[in-house]
């Protein structure tokens, strides 16, 4: 056997003595290493985050939910509460009109308290008389339900907790987005070892390396979301 084939590499081998081959094939290997750690600690950490958020997301859609029912809940009693103000003042104004002042007054005397204001209100205006007056009680800006104010509060927070189920899912598929990324980065980390070529060794590393370094600075951007 000749020297040159005794040296190791023939041409090669007096480019890159046999000592600083082994140096370069090991920092490709730590180097490939600490990506494979990096990547996969990503990974779990992104997979927490996506079961986080979904969680997050499946109790902002339940609390929009409940509120939503209690809103429909209110509402309704809105309605009951506005068809009895209405019943009892329109026969309290067929009793008006017949003259009949004590059937009047007893419906007058169960009037519900939210009515009781702006009916003498309108009362005051003297409807009768002045052309400038509500039609009925039930026009006046004094007449409002407390239940429909209810209701309508609720349903602006059932509004405001999908909204932010759906923050909450697109945060989720984001990191599982981000997952699949560093999974490239493990391919790419794990398959730049089986190159024989240092070049394509070191290629694929590059790549691995970019595609970690771009994948952890868009998952700084993300929200994060903590729990026991």
């Amino acid at each position: 056997m000749s020297k040159e084939g005794e040296g190791g590499g023939g041409a090669l081998g007096h480019l890159f003595p046999k000592t600083e081959m082994e140096r370069g094939d090991r920092v490709i290997e730590f180097v490939s290493a600490a990506l494979l750690a990096l990547a996969t600690v990503a990974i779990a950490w992104s997979g927490y985050q996506a079961t986080r958020w979904g969680g997050v997301q499946a109790n902002a859609y339940a609390a929009a939910s409940t509120d939503r029912v209690e809103s429909v809940r209110a509402s309704g009693l809105a309605e009951t509460q506005a068809a009895i103000d209405v019943s009892l003042w329109t026969e309290w104004v067929d009793a008006r009109a017949e003259g009949s002042v004590r059937q009047a007054e007893f419906y007058r005397e169960r009037f519900r308290d939210e009515f009781k204001e702006p009916f003498q209100e309108w009362l005051d205006s003297d409807p009768l008389e002045n052309p400038a007056a509500a039609a009925t009680p039930f026009a006046l800006p004094s007449y409002t339900l407390e239940a429909e104010a209810e209701a309508e509060r609720l349903s602006g927070i059932a509004a405001d907790q999908t909204i932010a189920a759906r923050e909450a899912n697109q945060r989720g598929d984001n990191y599982v987005l981000a997952a699949v990324l560093y999974a490239t980065v493990l391919f790419f980390a794990g398959i730049s070892t089986k190159f024989v070529s240092r070049r394509l060794k070191a290629g694929g590393l590059a790549v691995a390396g970019l595609m970690l370094i771009l994948a952890f600075a868009w998952m700084l951007t993300m929200p994060v979301s903590f729990g026991v």
